[in-house]
């Protein structure tokens, strides 16, 4: 029982990682997520950019049912490589465009075959043969690789980039820069709670920083500015003007955009106008009363604008309450407790009106990509307000009771960041695999019209898409299988590229094998996005029962067919999924599925469309937060983690706990004076400050290190962590205890102990 300890597992894989991992070995799982470790890129994708449930895929489909272990991959596309790692090169290869299979399309990678001299290849693919254009000759050795095979990123490498050609483009035409369109709503709250203000301020300076693919240069991406509540303003920013003008639209019935020229602007040529701008709506709307909003026809402006550009583009839309004013997307309040727990409940998880999916499908026609930052007092429905931000690529941010002084720094940093960083438009995904295995189903933010296009208005950096395999024949171990991700996009400059992503994976006819080649924090991540989708279509009971039978079904049968027979009463885990148990004890005790009493609907909607795009790290700690001891501290390394368990915390001691969305400092009441005196410059436990949300800058090497670590922490993920400081015997340490996942929670969930025994049962039940 006691080797399935979380943190013996994960500092297990950090001592055997020294050297940096390369990708040329076909089948070699990649070290943990909670491992640092560098990446040398020779011929797969690195594991930032795909992670698989299994590296070691089992040759047939009976196989595969046999073990119940699930066939996916998660991909995160542009993920952003850490400093000392390379990006994709970029290829052109000139008029012609990327080289491909005449048959099924993949593109050059390292896994076609030259032939005949070097005059034709044959796809890893299909197997299809096809002529290699002249300008594309090379002879080969006498091994029959390319003489050029190490010069090119495409017959050497993992990952690389193309140049597209005006064919890959929207009606055969390069396409114009994207733009950018912010969209405030100034009703009553949103002035009240200090958004507006907030937002217009750091607008001013944040324009400056809009993504560019040349840091040396301006970026080219055009911005516009619309205000809101029952009715709509435009703004006309023209830089000949010498004041803003405001356009209103107050039929929100059949909206359209009242100008065309002086709405999209280019930031310096038109800054004096836009900081006019920014500063008077904030004086506009002081005094107002207006507290109805509307939504439908917020989004319908913005994509009216992109059309009217004939761009593609990302809407920032600042977003308070329930839009209840008479308008296209109307919603009235569908909150209700009575339903939790009953067949009806999955009907709070759908859309209340089709409005938003018809919107969705046109936006993601256009490129229009909608970002959806939310400040609500009350239910939203954010179920249905989520809609078109999950289904083109985008995301939804939330900050409940919003209150200027504690919580804009944490919304600046996730605006800032938002609007920073990466991100490529109008982007079509596929995903190709050899011969007798097929993607057949996907998970994440986009849209699909057809059964093998992912098409994303807009892709960033940190937008994962999870993508499970079915065998529709056998596979050979000699070949191995293969799948290409290419992704056609158009970059924030305004080019058209594809980023191509190659993995290939052992093939086995051997259960032992697949079970030594399995990602518990993959085959996790795949787990709760499956389960998070059905429960639009299920009691939540059954979505719970069947990933609790699942489980015990892959464990069931390595027990059957791998483990040596040892006594029965035993449970046995394979060694690469050791922590399965405790990961699935902590997705099923998600809010989502296992929601506390003062867990709100809004926040299981958020929750459930957050983790759908999540990569493996995110989702890893996400599910079991890391927790570290902050007693002492060894140069450069981080404290051991502890395990999520009460029974871990020590009186005398303080403890960092992070989950990607929250920091949590618990401090104990029986902690060192010398130790409080250090973090907190006071002596006593008495005289803590629990409201604070950042540590004093004290002079000594203790308080420095600290606060290194808090934000070493925040920058490794896509959402700022607000830091919460836990005194014990507070009630703030309900919120904090609720992320001690190994032990009984609150809502019921059963401890880790409790939940191994109950696996076991299962097992053992599968087994007779």
């Amino acid at each position: 029982m006691l080797s399935t300890r979380t943190n013996y597992v994960i500092e297990d894989d950090k001592a055997k990682s020294t050297e940096p991992f390369a990708t040329g070995v076909r089948g070699q799982a990649p070290p943990l997520v909670t491992t640092n470790f560098q990446v040398k890129d020779q011929g797969n994708a690195s594991p930032r950019f795909v992670r698989c449930t299994a590296y070691n895929m089992p040759c047939t489909a009976d196989m595969a049912k046999q073990s119940q272990v699930p066939l996916a991959a998660v991909i995160k596309p542009l993920a952003t490589l850490p400093p000392d790692e390379t990006p994709p090169y970029l290829v052109d290869h000139g008029e012609g465009g990327p080289i491909r299979c005449n048959r099924c399309k993949a593109y050059m990678c390292p896994y076609m075959q030259f032939i005949e001299g070097g005059r034709r290849f044959q796809c890893g693919f299909c197997s299809c043969v096809t002529e290699v254009p002249p300008h594309y000759f090379q002879h080969l050795d006498h091994t029959g690789k390319r003489v050029d095979c190490y010069d090119r990123p495409e017959l050497s490498l993992g990952s690389y980039e193309f140049l597209a050609t005006v064919d890959y483009c929207k009606n055969n035409k390069i396409p114009q820069p994207p733009a950018y369109i912010f969209l405030i709503d100034v009703s009553y709250n949103a002035v009240k709670s200090g958004m507006v203000n907030i937002v217009c301020q750091e607008l001013k300076t944040l324009l400056d920083y809009l993504p560019r693919e040349n840091p040396e240069m301006d970026s080219v991406v055009r911005v516009g500015f619309v205000t809101y509540n029952k009715v709509l303003h435009f703004y006309n920013v023209k830089s000949s003007l010498a004041q803003p003008q405001m356009l209103v639209v107050s039929d929100v019935s059949d909206m359209f955009v009242p100008l065309l020229d002086g709405f999209l602007v280019n930031v310096n040529e038109s800054r004096l106008v836009i900081e006019s701008l920014l500063d008077q709506i904030p004086e506009m709307f002081a005094e107002t009363r207006e507290t109805e909003t509307v939504f439908g026809p917020v989004i319908q402006a913005g994509l009216e604008a992109l059309k009217a550009a004939d761009c593609s583009g990302k809407l920032f839309v600042f977003h308070t309450s329930l839009p209840i004013a008479e308008a296209p997307g109307k919603l009235k309040n569908r909150e209700d407790k009575k339903l939790i727990g009953t067949d009806k409940e999955k009907s709070l998880f759908q859309s209340q009106v089709g409005f938003y999916n018809t919107l969705a499908k046109e936006c993601v026609a256009q490129g229009c990509c909608v970002d959806l930052f939310l400040f609500p007092n009350q239910y939203v429905d954010v179920a249905t307000l989520g809609v078109v931000p999950v289904s083109t690529g985008g995301s939804v941010y939330k900050y409940t009771y919003f209150q200027a002084l504690s919580d804009k720094e944490r919304f600046l940093n996730d605006l800032r960041r938002d609007v920073q960083k990466l991100v490529g438009f109008d982007a079509v995904m596929r995903v190709r695999t050899s011969t007798g295995i097929r993607a057949t189903d996907f998970f994440g933010s986009f849209f699909m019209s057809n059964t093998t296009d992912v098409e994303l208005a807009g892709l960033d950096c940190d937008k994962a898409v999870t993508v499970e395999f079915k065998h529709d024949d056998k596979l050979s171990e000699e070949t191995g299988a293969l799948m290409q991700c290419a992704v056609l996009y158009t970059s924030c400059s305004g080019q058209r590229r594809l980023r191509v992503h190659n993995m290939a994976v052992n093939c086995c006819s051997q259960l032992a094998d697949l079970y030594r080649n399995c990602e518990t924090d993959t085959i996790i991540n795949f787990f709760s996005k499956y389960a998070f989708r059905g429960l639009l279509n299920n009691p939540t009971k059954a979505v719970r029962d069947t990933l609790i039978n699942q489980c015990a079904q892959i464990l069931a049968c390595y027990r059957k067919n791998c483990a040596s027979p040892s006594s029965a009463g035993q449970l046995i885990l394979p060694e690469c999924m050791k922590l399965l148990p405790v990961y699935l004890n902590c997705v099923l005790k998600s809010d989502v599925l296992m929601p506390g009493a003062d867990v709100s609907l809004d926040d299981r909607a958020y929750l459930r469309q957050l983790i759908g795009c999540m990569d493996v790290p995110e989702s890893h700690v996400f599910f079991y937060p890391r927790l570290l001891p902050l007693t002492k501290f060894e140069s450069g390394s981080l404290p051991v983690a502890v395990r999520d368990s009460e029974e871990r915390l020590s009186k005398g001691g303080v403890y960092l706990l992070e989950t990607g969305l929250h920091l949590f400092l618990w401090v104990g009441a029986s902690a060192q004076q010398e130790l409080l005196l250090n973090i907190f410059g006071t002596p006593s436990f008495s005289q803590i400050d629990p409201s604070l949300t950042s540590l004093p800058v004290l002079d000594n090497p203790f308080s420095q290190r600290m606060r290194e670590i808090i934000e070493s922490f925040r920058a490794q993920r896509s959402r700022y962590m607000k830091l919460m400081v836990v005194k014990q015997e507070d009630k703030s340490e309900l919120i904090f205890r609720h992320f001690l996942v190994e032990d009984k929670s609150a809502s019921g969930g059963a401890s880790y102990v409790d939940f191994l025994c109950h696996m076991h049962k299962e097992i053992r039940q599968l087994l007779s």
